[in-house]
């Protein structure tokens, strides 16, 4: 849970800097908020991480995303947050190397995956058939239903107007984010391959400077 905290005050700084610390007008702080929530994150420190970036001690973080391979062929699109790129960047060489995966170059894997504005919110007492007329004229491509959760997807570009309709409509989001969606999914690996792109996923997801690790393994 520290490791989410970690992840989330430092999404929570960065969407400050980058669109100040009202929330009426900065869709990433209300995500990050909403999201920090959806984790059980303490107002004090979500309150502590606003202040923070507000303060003219905090370090600038760059967003570099790296892009490579991991054992058996699988994609992978890394999104870190750091102040210092060469630490990062030899963090990860290393992470990759020791766990059957190579750092590839920008656009190597990227083309595998599109990105896309993902909420997702309890069901109970909503009916998808309703949302996906509702929700269409804001841009929802998708909408899912599972484990009594529904998620709503729609192009990276509609992020802001869905979220408003949702929050419109009183909908309590449990995460609001971009993600990462792969085009083709790999589900043909053995439980022993399958283990070892886990091993790499865990691995990456421990950095503190990873923010999000996407693949295409299912």
């Amino acid at each position: 849970m520290s490791k989410a905290f970690t992840k989330l005050g430092k999404e929570i700084v960065m969407a400050v800097k980058s669109g100040g610390a009202d929330l009426a007008g900065n869709n990433r702080l209300r995500a990050a908020i909403q999201n920090a929530k959806g984790v059980n994150m303490p107002k004090d420190n979500i309150d502590a991480a606003i202040k923070r970036a507000q303060g003219k001690e905090e370090k600038e973080m760059d967003e570099i995303v790296y892009e490579g391979y991991g054992p058996h062929g699988i994609p992978f699109i890394v999104e870190t947050a750091t102040d210092n790129p060469n630490r990062t960047i030899a963090n990860l060489r290393v992470i990759f190397s020791r766990n059957g995966g190579t750092i590839g170059t920008s656009g190597s894997v990227s083309f595998m995956f599109s990105r896309k504005a993902v909420f997702k919110f309890p069901a109970e007492g909503l009916s998808v058939e309703d949302l996906e007329l509702e929700l269409i004229d804001f841009g929802a491509e998708e909408i899912a239903l599972e484990d009594d959760e529904i998620t709503v997807f729609a192009d990276l570009t509609n992020f802001g107007s869905m979220q408003k309709a949702l929050e419109d409509k009183k909908i309590n989001l449990t995460s609001a984010e971009l993600q990462r969606i792969p085009s083709v999914y790999k589900e043909d690996l053995t439980d022993e391959h399958a283990d070892e792109v886990i091993e790499l996923i865990e691995k990456l997801e421990d950095d503190d400077d990873v923010q999000a690790v996407y693949h295409n393994m299912r």
